[in-house]
């Protein structure tokens, strides 16, 4: 199989800002606008996550200030009208946090967030202290991986050892992320394997696969 896996601490921000439980409002906006993030995490004890805060947890504050909502919109939308009166970051933070551990597959990660319909998660230890920050951004770097290690790869993981034998024949080239495999090979059944293990590559875009199955001719003695 490709060893090229990379894992969550691979990518992620080891920098994080984050606020204590009791963080007011004002300070919750200002500390988001100087770091030009649009979530917090907030922590308690010795640094562990105990939810989240973000720039919709904040929203409902504007949005009921000119209005009393009906007995029918309180009913439907409980939790914003509850944060509408919040002041601290206890009150706001949607908890408990969605997190994720460092050792985890950039896959497992966007998964997370693609269920959760988050953009970030906080990485945390074992204990649930804060490790980092993974964002989408960060998932997608690995697509900026060069062409020529990706090539490089694809020879030294796939080929030489789906096709030992006919790696002269078989011919590797990327290009923006796309592998291409063209040539002969008398094993048709290790085509779709060499296609599974080229997608898993990281920084693979899509694969196109020219190869040609024929048949093997036993040499005449």
């Amino acid at each position: 199989m490709p060893r090229s896996a990379h894992i969550v601490s691979d990518v992620m921000t080891h920098t994080v800002v984050a606020v204590g439980r009791e963080a007011p409002f004002k300070e919750i906006v200002r500390t988001l606008e100087q770091w030009r993030v649009s979530a917090l995490p907030v922590l308690e004890g010795e640094g562990r996550v105990i939810g989240v805060v973000s720039e919709a947890d904040l929203l409902p504050k504007e949005e009921f200030r000119d209005s009393d909502p009906a007995r029918v919109a309180q009913l439907r939308d409980l939790p914003g009208v509850a944060k509408a009166g919040a002041v601290t970051a206890d009150e706001l933070m949607t908890s408990p946090a969605i997190t994720v551990h460092a050792g985890a597959t950039l896959a497992e990660a966007a998964r997370i967030m693609t269920h959760k319909r988050v953009k970030r998660l906080p990485v945390v230890d074992e204990e649930g202290r804060l490790e980092g920050i993974v964002s989408r951004a960060d998932l997608l770097k690995v697509f900026l991986r060069p062409d020529d290690d990706i090539e490089d790869e694809v020879r030294r993981e796939v080929v030489t050892h789906l096709f030992p034998a006919q790696g002269e024949t078989v011919r590797v080239s990327v290009n923006e992320g796309v592998v291409t495999l063209a040539g002969r090979v008398t094993e048709a059944v290790l085509i779709p394997a060499a296609a599974r293990l080229i997608r898993a590559i990281e920084g693979v875009v899509d694969f196109d696969n020219q190869l040609t199955a024929v048949p093997h001719t036993p040499q005449r003695r």
